[in-house]
C-alpha cells in the first residue's frame, strides 16, 4: 500500500517530516510553484495561502472510496476511517 500526499512544502521539508514521523511508502508532491493541484480540486484557500486539509482514497481502478475536506485547517481529519477506507480499497 502507498501513500500520496501534496502541500505546499517543499520536497525537502516533506522529506524532513517523513523521517521525523517514521512514515514509509509516502510520495510527496509539492504543490509549491503553481498551486494547479489546490486549484484543480478546490483545495487552495487562496487568502491563507495554503492547501485545505483533505484525505482522498483511491482505489487501484481510480475510484474514490473515501473523502473528507476538515473544515478547520487546524483540524485533524479521521485518519482511522481513512485507513479502514484504504484497506478495504486494496
Amino acid at each position: 500500500v502507498h501513500g500520496l500526499t501534496v502541500s505546499l512544502d517543499l520536497p525537502f521539508a516533506q522529506n524532513r517530516f517523513c523521517a521525523a514521523e517514521n512514515i514509509v511508502n509516502i510520495q510527496w508532491g509539492s504543490d509549491y510553484q503553481n498551486r494547479e493541484f489546490g486549484l484543480a480540486y478546490g483545495l487552495l484557500i487562496d487568502e491563507l495561502k495554503v492547501l485545505a486539509r483533505a484525505l482522498i482514497v483511491v482505489d487501484s481502478t481510480g475510484i474514490v472510496r473515501h473523502y473528507e475536506l476538515v473544515k478547520e485547517v487546524a483540524s485533524e481529519p479521521d485518519y482511522d476511517t481513512a485507513l479502514a477506507a484504504l484497506r478495504n480499497a486494496v
